[in-house]
């Protein structure tokens, strides 16, 4: 459930208008005057209606969710539903393995609402996963990321329910699901900046908060074995390897990592 709760999915759910405007901490507008009988809340026109409701039905299939997404955005440009179409298309070109476009939609759903952490945080890893050692601009990306990914948390103290029918124990949970995976790309960026030490702090974090997630493991276990910490690295890898279900690369990686190791304490 915790991986489901924070994608766009949420603004399939009734009450559509309550969900945008809890992200954006701010009241909804009221319905503008006249709307018809069976348009979505805050819609001006039946078409704008039409168009926020084959954003919502498109989900599940990126090349649907942009079309639907530009023809919202390019027909009513100042829709109440601005940031939540930018925001499923940014996630939409992810899906597609196109970070470039992903950030580029990302950027402006953050436009659209600072204190959007679902973009923040999905900007912050991009940016952490991308980074080159040799990049040019590679402080510059790090630093994005590092602060995007610092709002991400703060914004998630502060954050209320984005939907009403979610219970307050999904809701904790999704919190948690979400911090770990902001201390992940924090790691990540400490990570490129050969800052070990605190990179180690973030991935344990990131463990700790989601101890179902064996990748913040693995990059625990990485980091440890990079310092010379052998014996703390294999026995995270032992650990992950006791586990049958686990997914066959992330054992191979594991594998590796756990014979680095134990050449490192021979």
């Amino acid at each position: 459930m915790k991986k489901i709760i924070f994608t766009g999915v949420l603004a399939l759910a009734a009450g559509m208008g309550c969900l945008t405007a809890q992200q954006q901490g701010k009241q909804a507008p009221p319905p503008q005057g006249g709307q018809q009988q069976g348009m979505v809340p805050n819609a001006k026109s039946q078409g704008e209606s039409q168009a926020v409701v084959a954003l919502m039905q498109a989900n599940g299939n990126p090349d649907a969710t942009i079309k639907a997404a530009e023809e919202l955005t390019s027909k009513y440009a100042d829709t109440f539903y601005k940031e939540i179409a930018l925001m499923l298309e940014a996630q939409a070109y992810q899906q597609k393995n196109d970070p470039d476009k992903a950030l580029i939609y990302g950027e402006r759903a953050l436009e659209a609402n600072p204190k959007n952490y679902q973009v923040s945080l999905m900007i912050g890893e991009i940016l952490a996963q991308r980074t080159r050692e040799n990049d040019l601009d590679k402080e510059e990306k790090l630093s994005r990321a590092e602060k995007l990914l610092n709002g991400t948390l703060d914004n998630l103290k502060t954050a209320t329910k984005p939907n009403p029918q979610i219970t307050d124990e999904q809701w904790e949970e999704g919190k948690k699901f979400l911090t770990a995976k902001t201390h992940n790309g924090l790691g990540m960026v400490a990570l490129d900046r050969k800052k070990y030490d605190v990179a180690v702090a973030e991935f344990k974090q990131a463990a700790d908060g989601d101890p179902q997630e064996p990748t913040y493991q693995v990059r625990l276990a990485s980091t440890l074995q990079a310092q010379g910490k052998n014996a703390e690295a294999i026995a995270i890898c032992d650990k992950l390897l006791a586990d049958p279900q686990l997914h066959p690369q992330i054992k191979q990686v594991t594998q590796n990592i756990k014979a680095a190791a134990s050449a490192g304490k021979k």
